[in-house]
């Protein structure tokens, strides 16, 4: 119970950072949205950019096997942008993980905005995706806030010295940790199963 129990009162002690965090990663991705509607050749080149990077090949080979593509999307959620964008940039300068997602968010939203029928419709279904993923984003976003916030004013944490709010920062980053991670299964299980199954309808209507 208390590895239930700890990351959600952390959350409720941390309630208007949390908010913040959920303003932030949403507030961006509908900017990037409109963004992309007012300019549609801010989609085009998005679209563009994953052709040329093997994105679209890559999705592509796995939608014969959904396991595989579900394992895959949790890996790139939770290695690629949680760790590497987000965590890893926090620990070595406070905070600065947050305003690399940020900047995700609003890529996000220029690659997904429903410039044409097609995309509109998909976006049906996988607004929840959005909503399940960018959630465990807003977590992993506060456990950067929290760590830096530890790190730089070791005394909001009680510790004596920058080492050890750092330290006790990183402790509140692994249990904001959990819940995200379960968040980022879910929602890889969920978009893959969406994409392969409920997908493919849309676009051929």
């Amino acid at each position: 119970m208390r590895h239930l129990r700890a990351p959600f009162r952390i959350i409720r002690a941390h309630l208007r950072a949390y908010l913040v965090m959920n303003a932030i990663v949403y507030g961006l991705f509908f900017v990037g949205m409109g963004a992309a509607l007012a300019f549609p050749e801010l989609n085009a080149a998005r679209l563009a950019s994953q052709q040329e990077d093997g994105t679209a090949d890559l999705v592509v080979s796995l939608l014969s096997d959904v396991w595989l593509f579900s394992l895959t999307i949790l890996a790139v959620n939770v290695l690629t942008v949680a760790v590497l964008t987000i965590l890893l940039p926090s620990m070595v300068v406070p905070f600065l993980g947050i305003a690399a997602f940020a900047y995700r968010a609003f890529t996000f939203g220029v690659t997904l905005a429903p410039v044409d029928g097609v995309t509109a419709r998909i976006l049906i279904p996988h607004s929840l995706t959005i909503l399940i993923e960018f959630q465990a984003y807003a977590l992993v976003m506060l456990a950067a806030h929290l760590l830096g916030r530890a790190w730089l004013r070791p005394g909001t944490v009680g510790a004596r010295d920058h080492r050890q709010g750092y330290v006790r920062g990183l402790r509140q980053v692994g249990w904001l940790s959990l819940p995200a991670l379960v968040l980022f299964v879910v929602g890889a299980v969920y978009e893959a199963f969406e994409i392969v199954y409920l997908v493919p309808p849309l676009v051929a209507g």
